[in-house]
């Protein structure tokens, strides 16, 4: 980025009473808050991670290395930036410079969760190549558990450091032993997103039908509570314990009493999708980032926003739509696809004039070798027949995010809002 961009960020972000982070040019798709609260760190689909000053609401730095999007952030001990992407690789930076002090490769997919243990020495990362890799920080060799069928979703150690638990999209939650004993596997009726565990130990994971699930350290079952959030894309768990925050693809966020196992408010945004969540050493204030690009404060006890707060209205791509039940399906894809051309493309490529379009073939957007093979053209019902099976089967190679479309009507409801917005 040149000093007269990055100059233009940092004016933008430092104006009065915003209590809102604005610099991402595409959905904020993970976040991290250091120990102090000072520092933020926030990854996007825009392939940059900012780190951020909670008390100048201001950007330090912009980092750019990864050739896609940034999935994962995390803060080391010692104030270092870990990031992972899309492109398989995990960076290390240290403060202020603006090349990785070390790039740790192996994975072959997309990694989409980070976690430092608690003594700071090892990383773990969870990719969706069905692999999750430890790292030693310290030097030394990594180590790889397999055992997931499907892509793993979620890590995150226990408070001792002496396991690590894992989520993933094959219905299950394992319990690593870091010892090199067998891990305990939970098998659950949906597949998982995320997951956290409290600083007591007890394990939280956000499920795709909405639900959340506790377990104890030793895996055995603490309850269940439906969220309202279809599906969760992210948990978080206050630094007390007593809150979990349950962020979801409709675009709010629940906020479990953890204890009564309650929802006990509900954060209501612009209605786009909420990526990624942490809260503040505080254990009220959360700090949330999604498709709209903007990194949002809420005080979570109150479900108060903080600061000033753009809502849905002329930004949103699907406002002109109104309650349109296609353009509202379509309301979990506008993270990675746009409608138009001038709006460019995300994640994935934009959707204008996408029917009768041959798959893999858009100009200006690099495709994966393994959908470049495939003989595949999109229809109402190719498109439709995507949804009901899922990207995973139906277009085996994809970088798109696995969900599925169960009821017919809605998969119909879709087909038709793209048939029209996305007409040339």
């Amino acid at each position: 980025m040149t000093r007269i961009a990055f100059a233009f960020v940092l004016l933008l972000l430092t104006h009065p009473a915003q209590a809102q982070l604005r610099g991402h040019g595409g959905p904020v798709r993970a976040l991290a808050i250091s120990a102090d609260g000072q520092t933020a760190v926030s990854g996007s689909f825009d392939s940059s991670v900012i780190r951020w000053s909670l008390p100048r609401n201001a950007a330090d730095q912009v980092l750019r290395f990864h050739q896609s999007a940034v999935n994962a952030v995390a803060l080391t001990p010692d104030g270092r930036t870990v990031t992972g992407g899309e492109d398989g690789k995990i960076a290390i930076w240290q403060t202020g410079s603006p090349t990785p002090q070390r790039v740790l490769e192996g994975h072959v997919a997309p990694v989409v969760s980070l976690a430092v243990s608690p003594d700071g020495t090892t990383l773990a990362s969870a990719s969706w190549d069905r692999t999750i890799r430890l790292w030693s920080l310290t030097g030394g060799e990594q180590r790889v558990l397999e055992d997931h069928q499907q892509n793993v979703n979620g890590v995150a150690f226990t408070p001792d450091g002496k396991a690590l638990v894992s989520a993933a999209y094959d219905l299950t939650l394992r319990i690593w032993p870091l010892d090199g004993g067998a891990p305990t596997i939970i098998t659950l009726p949906t597949p998982l997103n995320s997951v956290a565990v409290s600083r007591d130990g007890e394990i939280v994971a956000g499920g795709a039908d909405g639900r959340v699930f506790f377990f104890s350290t030793s895996g055995a079952p603490h309850g269940e509570i439906d969220s309202g959030q279809t599906p969760i894309v992210t948990v978080a768990v206050s630094g007390d314990g007593a809150l979990v925050a349950a962020a979801g693809i409709r675009g709010s966020v629940a906020i479990i009493d953890r204890r009564t196992r309650t929802v006990v408010r509900t954060l209501v945004g612009p209605g786009l999708p909420v990526w990624s969540a942490t809260f503040f050493p505080d254990n009220r204030t959360l700090l949330t980032g999604g498709t709209d690009r903007m990194i949002r404060r809420w005080d979570a006890v109150t479900g108060d926003h903080i600061g000033q707060v753009a809502m849905a209205g002329a930004e949103d791509p699907l406002a002109a739509y109104g309650d349109d039940r296609g353009a509202q399906v379509f309301r979990a894809c506008i993270a990675c696809h746009t409608l138009t051309p001038d709006e460019g493309n995300r994640a994935g490529p934009t959707l204008q004039g996408v029917f009768g379009r041959r798959i893999a073939t858009l100009p200006g957007y690099n495709f994966s070798p393994a959908l470049k093979k495939l003989d595949i053209v999109w229809t109402p019902e190719t498109v439709s027949r995507l949804f009901e099976i899922g990207p995973m089967a139906y277009t085996p190679g994809t970088k798109m995010p696995e969900q599925t479309i169960g009821a017919a009507e809605d998969r119909n409801a879709l087909v038709k809002f793209l048939e029209k917005a996305t007409a040339k």
